[in-house]
């Protein structure tokens, strides 16, 4: 795609640039990109890595008797061909699947595995259960990642002209709301720490124009006055 916009961009300044038998050479770069792009589809089919997430949401019940779940089998099949290796028409040329590595990622809380047409089933034989985040999973979340949750709505309430400052105290209990929560509630995993800051920083976002005080700390018993678990 990258390659069809520099064509696309640079074509006229090519020509502009190239008189007479000069602009063979204008073909000749354009055989590259060519020749490049063939390069990197033949990559992809060599070395690709598909990632599959929430394959769970097209499983369908054992005694399905509607459309709804007819539709759901409907995709698994035509997931199916892919997995099993076919070649794929694109706009960027043919795609050969046969070496394409698939990985599926879901929740199942709804639905089990075995909920999935024993064809796609068979075509995903390494199966792996992970553990439900803790808390010490969600503190990581919260602070180590560069763009980490924390960061980001400091940035963004900064933007209102205000500084906000989380305590050690005050991230725990955010990672141990998070924890409870899911574990009491539905379990949204991670996304759970957006939902509690989201509760938690609600109120400040939108008066932030009302508020004197350039800087407001988050501790443990802010995230408790906000956060109220039964």
């Amino acid at each position: 795609h990258g390659c069809d916009q520099i064509l696309r961009k640079k074509s006229n300044f090519f020509e502009n640039f190239f008189f007479g038998s000069k602009k063979k050479n204008f073909t000749k770069i354009k055989q590259l990109f060519l020749n490049y792009k063939k390069k990197i589809i033949n990559d992809i089919e060599q070395n690709g890595i598909v990632f599959i997430d929430e394959i769970d949401k097209i499983c369908r019940s054992q005694n399905y008797n509607n459309n709804f779940e007819i539709s759901r089998e409907g995709v698994q099949r035509d997931l199916l061909s892919l997995v099993e290796g076919c070649t794929v028409l694109t706009k960027y040329g043919n795609i050969n699947t046969d070496n394409i590595l698939f990985i599926a990622s879901g929740a199942f809380h709804s639905y089990k595995p075995s909920d999935l047409i024993p064809e796609l089933q068979g075509r995903f034989p390494i199966q792996i259960k992970l553990k439900p985040l803790n808390i010490k999973d969600f503190k990581k979340i919260l602070i180590e990642p560069k763009f980490s949750l924390i960061e980001q709505y400091k940035k963004l309430i900064l933007t209102e002209g205000l500084n906000i400052e989380f305590t050690k105290c005050g991230i725990y209990n955010i990672a141990k709301s998070a924890f409870i929560l899911n574990k009491t509630y539905e379990n949204t995993g991670a996304r759970r720490l957006h939902t509690i800051l989201e509760n938690l920083l609600e109120e400040i976002s939108y008066n932030a124009n009302k508020i004197t005080n350039t800087k407001i700390i988050i501790d443990s018993k802010y995230v408790k006055k906000k956060i109220k678990i039964k």
